[in-house]
């Protein structure tokens, strides 16, 4: 369900149930508390729907109820991050049907920022499904920040145990 959004700068984050949206709403929580921003959590269902509702009833229904299950997602997010909505921000809820890119940048504007999560991505994944993060740095009218997501602790990279380069020698 939309609700009316704030006029201003505007902190809008994209939000799904992957571990890169977390930390990019995470990021986001902490900027709009830092810049005193309205935060709008957007969440877009890639559901099939018909590009001409009005052809099929039922599909008014589809997209009500769509719509309804991105609200549930948005809240969920929410709470496993920062234990539910927080209360000293102005958050909007914003879930919407089609596109995840083409509606994050539809609703980003100058002066907003628009906030997005990059995980780890699989080649399938890549050849199949298309970047939102990458659709919305080339599309958007606004500042984009990509929140990268960390490296599992256990990865050599972060743990310290670097591997040297074969030609270094190791001196006693």
């Amino acid at each position: 369900m939309e609700q009316d959004l704030p006029g201003g700068a505007r902190l809008i984050v994209g939000v799904d149930e992957t571990p890169a949206a977390r930390w990019a709403l995470a990021w986001a929580i902490g900027a709009a508390r830092l810049h005193r921003m309205a935060l709008v959590a957007v969440h877009v269902s890639r559901a099939p729907v018909h590009p001409f509702p009005e052809a099929l009833p039922v599909q008014h229904a589809v997209r009500a109820g769509e719509e309804a299950r991105c609200t549930e997602v948005i809240a969920g997010v929410f709470e496993d991050v920062a234990g539910g909505v927080p209360d000293d921000l102005a958050t909007f809820m914003v879930g919407r049907v089609g596109d995840p890119g083409y509606h994050l940048v539809d609703l980003a504007r100058e002066g907003d920022l628009l906030v997005l999560g990059r995980g780890r991505r699989g080649v399938l994944s890549r050849i199949f499904l298309p970047s939102t993060s990458m659709y919305c740095a080339r599309h958007a009218r606004t500042t984009v920040v990509i929140v990268q997501q960390p490296s599992p602790p256990d990865d050599p990279e972060m743990s310290g145990e670097r591997n040297h380069r074969f030609w270094t020698r190791r001196h006693p």
